[in-house]
């Protein structure tokens, strides 16, 4: 089993960022995103009281580290299907490739189009089951063209060992490009929306006009269409972002991102409908009432982070020039708007330089965690064997 680094588990107020990350001065009191409104009972009896709902338990990565694939280049985003196969994209090579049982790796297509240049490329996975009998299921894949960032789907056919992707439809065109700043996360909402991260592509103030693509987290019918209830009447769903990369949603079903901010600090933030979370004015927890301030913060010097899981209730954030990976718990009792229920967030660092850059993480099929490293993209440091997709027990603790 691979030796790990944890530093000591700093406990968080919500005005404090993890005890692991040096500050250059105070930080400013964040702003708590309040829970849904509630009207009240429109008879005189009161309903009956429901026993508060139990939330999963807290898991941390202290199980053994396995090793499910090696000699990967630059993957960027992994894909459990629903049969048991892994799909898993390379940025440069525009390959989407398989995850064999054993380890072994395979091409199932080259996406024509995609035209990879530095922080661009081949990035974001999603999966969408078909919805009826004649329907195929679809692989989504968020890539860099030749003049946008852009999303499409393809049909996807065979099982394990055989897989085949068709024709790629183009479900949204037009987000703004750049050498860096892509954005590129895709993923469904529990709602049946598809949500896409959008960078700024060095535009930083695209980030603040609702109207533009990039800057932004949108939301998207399977389609492509603004899906309904968007509160600006097109795609974004939340603005004033720089670069954000992680999705993931908790067991209450709100909506966490991680992003990459400029030189001070990177954040994880709780997304909600319509906000605003100030980039370019403000980066980090600023105070600032105009603004939704993230949750927690790190020096980009300690995270840099890209992907985000939820494994129970511990939100999980890939570290790429941290190299490491971060953990973040309870996720459903944090800022939830009530004294009774709210939990201060508890942060911790995990395997620190262990494996070098860690691009993404998800959930595994045994309630372990997946995660794939990144140091062959460029800025990292290649071992023999990199860039892999390792598996690490997750086991009751915090």
């Amino acid at each position: 089993m691979a030796s790990r680094t944890t530093a000591a588990t700093g406990v968080l107020a919500l005005t404090l960022t993890c005890a692991a990350c040096t500050s250059a001065g105070p930080v400013p009191t964040p702003t708590v995103t309040a829970g849904p409104e509630t009207s009240p009972p429109t008879t005189a009896t009161a309903p009956p009281t429901q026993p508060a709902p139990v939330p999963p338990p807290v898991l941390l990565p202290t199980g053994p580290v396995t090793e499910l694939a090696a000699n990967l280049d630059a993957p960027w985003s992994v894909v459990r299907l629903p049969d048991g196969g892994v799909l898993v994209s390379e940025r440069d090579t525009a390959r989407v490739v398989e995850i064999g049982a054993d380890g072994g790796v395979r091409t199932v297509t080259e996406i024509p189009g995609v035209v990879p240049a530095g922080e661009g490329g081949l990035l974001g996975l999603a999966f969408r089951a078909g919805d009826g009998a004649d329907a195929s299921d679809l692989v989504y894949a968020y890539f860099t063209a030749d003049a946008d960032n852009r999303i499409v789907r393809m049909p996807l056919s065979g099982g394990p060992g055989s897989y085949a992707l068709g024709a790629p439809q183009v479900v949204l065109s037009g987000i703004p490009k750049a050498s860096n700043h892509d954005g590129g996360r895709i993923a469904f909402g529990p709602d049946g929306f598809l949500y896409a991260t959008a960078g700024d592509a060095g535009v930083r103030e695209a980030a603040q006009d609702p109207a533009s693509l990039s800057g932004k987290i949108l939301r998207m019918t399977p389609d492509g269409q603004p899906a309904p209830g968007n509160p600006f009447g097109g795609y974004a769903w939340s603005i004033g972002h720089r670069n954000p990369q992680g999705l993931a949603w908790d067991a209450t079903g709100r909506l966490w991102a991680a992003e990459f901010g400029q030189n001070t600090w990177d954040e994880l933030n709780l997304i909600t409908r319509g906000a605003n979370y100030g980039w370019p004015i403000v980066e980090g927890q600023a105070g600032d009432a105009r603004f939704t301030d993230p949750i927690a913060q790190w020096a980009t010097s300690e995270a840099s982070p890209s992907g985000l899981a939820i494994v129970g209730d511990t939100l999980v954030l890939a570290a790429l020039r941290g190299e490491r990976l971060w953990t973040v718990h309870p996720a459903s009792r944090i800022a939830t708007g009530d004294p009774a229920v709210d939990t201060a967030p508890v942060v911790q660092p995990w395997f620190v330089g262990e494996f070098g850059r860690v691009r993404a993480v998800l959930p595994g099929p045994n309630g372990d965690l997946w995660f794939v490293t990144n140091n062959t993209d460029g800025r990292g440091s290649p071992r023999d064997g990199d860039d892999r997709l390792r598996s690490v027990g997750m086991q009751p603790g915090g």
